[in-house]
């Protein structure tokens, strides 16, 4: 897998397997379309994270089931204000929840940008690929056609060339055969004529 195939997978909502659109991005830090992940959650009452199946619909601390309200650059990882005063998260810098989320999501655009602008490229290269491949087949039909043609008019070409030297030879034979006939008469007479004078 090339380094754009992964970038463009790390950049595809599971659900639709397409580019995010609107993307969301949970406590557990897996992302999805805003569309996808409200159509998943429509009838289920537990909001878990379709990929991991954590508890998302509540933003608690799984250590203090306290409310994450900040976010941990250091960790890259949702917190809870226990957990800043932790020893696990000692000296680390922390940001507001929501700042961290709207920087990521920024981010995320920014990413996605370039990608989207080679897809759009991709797709039209291959709609130009199509109309070449279509192009080639309808080349190679009337080709195929004309081909057929010319050696269909060839064929009558040959068949009546041979039809009129079969007619020639057979006229040359009868002729040949004629002249044989008339000197072989000749010639029986002749004999008949000596016959009679000896």
């Amino acid at each position: 897998m090339s380094s754009c195939d992964k970038s463009i997978e790390n950049l595809s909502c599971p659900f639709c397997i397409n580019i995010f659109k609107d993307p969301v991005i949970l406590s557990c830090f897996h992302s999805f379309c805003k569309d996808c992940l409200q159509s998943c959650w429509k009838e289920k009452e537990n909001k878990k994270c379709p990929v991991c199946r954590k508890q998302a619909s509540e933003d608690l601390c799984s250590l203090h089931s306290e409310k994450l309200k900040l976010f941990c650059l250091d960790h890259q990882e949702p917190v809870c204000v226990v957990c800043r005063d932790s020893e696990k998260h000692s000296e680390h810098r922390f940001r507001p929840i929501d700042e961290a989320a709207g920087q990521h999501k920024k981010k995320l655009q920014e990413t996605l940008e370039p990608v989207k602008k080679k897809l759009k490229v991709c797709e039209q290269v291959k709609v130009k690929f199509d109309q070449t491949a279509e192009h080639i087949q309808v080349q190679a039909r009337h080709t195929e056609r004309q081909i057929k043609e010319q050696f269909k008019k060839l064929h009558q070409f040959l068949e009546q060339e041979e039809e009129a030297r079969l007619c020639a030879l057979r006229e040359e034979e009868e002729q040949k055969s004629q002249r044989m006939k008339e000197e072989m008469e000749a010639l029986s007479r002749e004999i008949a004529l000596i016959s009679c004078t000896v």
